[in-house]
């Protein structure tokens, strides 16, 4: 893993704390579009969430703007936008990307809409709001399928927070003893 994967976990790591909320966005017909709700489902199929009350699981699909009230319902500290985010680098890519630099960064296909769902989210629950962007390759056509390296991003992805991101959390170490 290099030093510039391993300063990213370190930061969620840093940044993921109380009760979390990841939300994942996208549409899964649009090929790697569908990130963002893939990751939602690999964590949900992990069991993760089942494991840690502090963890809410949320695939909104290419609306966030029609879940924000559930969003906020969570009452939750931090919260993790997820999506397909073109911000020049290789495909697979991953980077945490903040709501004032989201312009700048790159061009996701709710790039508007999010930053609005992240001001709104910001404003309204008081948490702490980003987005967790992974850059696609320019497969987004319907019923294309994640490319390779979109999914190698989300398996590293979902291996790191099944690994490290709620390590005392006795119920989630009672649970891989098993």
């Amino acid at each position: 893993m290099t030093s510039m994967a391993n300063s990213l976990l370190l930061e969620l790591k840093k940044r993921l704390r109380g009760k979390v909320v990841i939300v994942g966005i996208g549409n899964t017909l649009r090929g790697d579009d569908g990130a963002g709700p893939e990751l939602i489902k690999q964590l949900k199929n992990s069991k993760l969430s089942t494991l840690n009350s502090k963890l809410s699981l949320m695939d909104v699909g290419e609306v966030p703007e029609n879940y924000l009230g559930k969003i906020a319902e969570h009452k939750p500290d931090t919260i993790m936008l997820v999506d397909a985010v073109d911000f020049g680098s290789p495909p697979g890519s991953v980077r945490i990307i903040e709501q004032d630099t989201l312009k700048e960064e790159g061009c996701s296909t709710h790039n508007a809409s999010i930053k609005l769902t992240m001001e709104y989210l910001r404003t309204k629950t008081k948490s702490l709001v980003f987005l967790l962007g992974i850059q696609p390759m320019k497969n987004l056509q319907m019923a294309s399928g994640l490319s390779e390296p979109v999914r190698q991003a989300i398996k590293r992805i979902e291996r790191f927070f099944n690994e490290h991101i709620f390590p005392g959390d006795s119920s989630l170490e009672s649970a891989r003893k098993l």
